[in-house]
């Protein structure tokens, strides 16, 4: 236990009742087990994450396969006995797009099928392709003008950032005992350093230098970019070659490539081999409805004063489109969706709404979640509050890979601490023991907290997430151990049903201050 819970602990034992928020915390251990037996016994998550990923595939913002999974996300919801289920718009959110084709091989010095996809939302190639190519390299701007006049009709492969290495470390890992104990000791994150603001300030200078190769690429003529970012072993990691908006200025076909081919491909041309790519690329751009959506879903509650209030849990629906998105975010849907099952299956009769939200349009910036916060409880910009904002007991969140639960990030909130190790101690059996002060950032729980709702992202082993499945080709179903999943959704279903029975709301930290954008 560090310094500063031991300190808000001495601090709450000079409360008086009722202001003492630190009392040890009331559990239904009949309710846990049957939450622990239908969730361990007789789970349904492989089967929910089946259809998320095989039967749905890729679920990129806005994409066909995102609103397959929303109609199927919302009918097995309101199959399962809950209510309200709907498919909930937003607001707007831009293009949808799909691939409908997708090829590319080396035909010159030899034939080799290579592997890649289209980077999101870039456009289709005229037809099937044969050309020869050029490497690009160019650290700054003005490394562009070697190239003038020698793009036109040609194939650009440009340089491959972080070319693969040697390793002898396993892809995945667990966490370490010692790594959890420092987690639990660790204080709450401090400011950003001046390197994080520097490596920020480096990224986005990338990101505008690449915006004029993309420039420089399109006006000189060129057919076709063939790109690398990161990945190894087969794996590559994929992203967006243009913007989703629907005015977004024209830029040419793209693939993202496994980093081994195209290093190959750089190393003949380099050689001075000639070598001549066969490509072809089909993308379809889905502008008949701009908007976004959510999927939400109710358990409705039954104590007389707190139904009004809300329990949340969510994860976020959509994902990048070179893989089925398994690990992210499927995973973490199937296990909320499971979490519910399960509480419906012990027939809980909660005091307070439990809702669960499958977010859209995370990936590109937390959309889904921001704008749902917007809508139902206030707005970060101005801190101006909506009535619900004040029935707001929690919002769960998970979203960090396959892997097992091993505590929950309490984000800064020292009186919810000891509550959340009161509820961890009927699970230390499962492995889930540790509650930290940290957050973890880049996720929906985050839209929750900009408004001074206590929203949580819970621990999760990172297994293998990022270093072979997060935005990568490789996040399939196969990614997916089916006891991380069970044993997640045990710990989530009781997290939310010991928010929901309660008898207060989850402490809140003060309101931050208001961000305009």
């Amino acid at each position: 236990m560090n310094n500063v819970l031991l300190l808000a602990l001495a601090v709450a034992t000079l409360l008086p009742l009722p202001g003492r928020a630190q009392q040890a915390e009331k559990l239904d251990q009949a309710m846990l087990d049957k939450i622990r037996d239908e969730g361990l016994n007789r789970s349904k998550v492989m089967e929910t994450a089946f259809y998320l990923t095989d039967v749905s595939g890729p679920r990129l913002a806005g994409s066909a396969g995102l609103q397959r999974a929303n109609e199927w996300t919302r009918q097995q919801l309101a199959a399962w006995g809950l209510q309200n289920a709907s498919i909930e718009p937003w607001g707007t959110f831009g293009r949808g797009w799909d691939i409908e084709k997708s090829y590319v091989a080396m035909t010159a010095p030899y034939y080799h099928a290579l592997l890649g996809a289209p980077k999101a939302w870039t456009p289709s190639t005229n037809g099937s392709v044969k050309k020869s190519v050029v490497v690009v390299k160019a650290a700054v701007e003005a490394d562009l003008a070697q190239y003038q006049g020698k793009l036109r009709d040609k194939i650009v492969l440009t340089e491959v950032a972080m070319p693969p290495k040697l390793t002898f470390e396993p892809d995945a890992r667990r966490y370490t005992d010692d790594e959890l104990k420092k987690l639990a000791e660790a204080p709450a994150a401090a400011a950003a350093a001046p390197a994080d603001a520097e490596r920020l300030a480096a990224r986005r200078a990338q990101a505008v230098l690449r915006a004029k190769m993309a420039d420089f690429y399109l006006s000189e003529g060129a057919v076709a970019v063939l790109s690398s970012r990161a990945g190894s072993d087969g794996t590559f990691f994929t992203s967006n070659g243009a913007p989703y908006a629907p005015d977004a200025k024209p830029v040419l076909p793209e693939m993202e490539m496994a980093p081994e081919d195209l290093l190959r491909l750089t190393r003949l041309a380099e050689a001075g081999v000639p070598v001549e790519i066969e490509l072809e690329t089909r993308t379809r751009f889905q502008t008949q409805d701009l908007k976004g959506y959510n999927v939400v879903a109710e358990i409705p509650g039954t104590d007389r004063k707190l139904k009004s209030e809300i329990v949340m849990l969510g994860g976020h629906l959509d994902s990048w489109h070179a893989a089925t998105g398994a690990t992210d975010n499927a995973a973490g849907c199937a296990v909320m969706m499971e979490a519910v099952r399960i509480l419906k299956v012990a027939g809980v009769q909660p005091r307070r709404t439990i809702r669960i939200a499958l977010w859209g349009e995370e990936e590109q910036g937390l959309h889904g979640s921001k704008n749902y916060v917007k809508n139902h409880f206030g707005d970060p910009a101005t801190m101006k509050m909506l009535p619900d904002h004040a029935k707001v007991a929690a919002y769960f969140n998970l979203d960090n890979g396959a892997g097992k639960i091993r505590g929950i990030y309490a984000q800064g909130n020292e009186a919810a601490v000891p509550i959340f190790t009161d509820w961890l101690k009927p699970f230390a059996d499962l492995g889930a023991t540790t509650v930290t002060l940290r957050n973890t950032g880049g996720t929906d729980h985050l839209s929750f907290d900009a408004v001074g709702l206590p929203g949580f992202q819970f621990i999760q082993d990172p297994l293998d997430y990022s270093t072979r499945t997060h935005h990568t080709n490789m996040d399939t179903y196969e990614r997916l151990p089916a006891n991380d999943l069970k044993q997640a959704a045990v710990v989530v279903a009781a997290f939310v049903y010991n928010a929901a029975m309660r008898d207060q709301k989850l402490p809140r930290k003060p309101l931050p201050a208001a961000k305009p954008q």
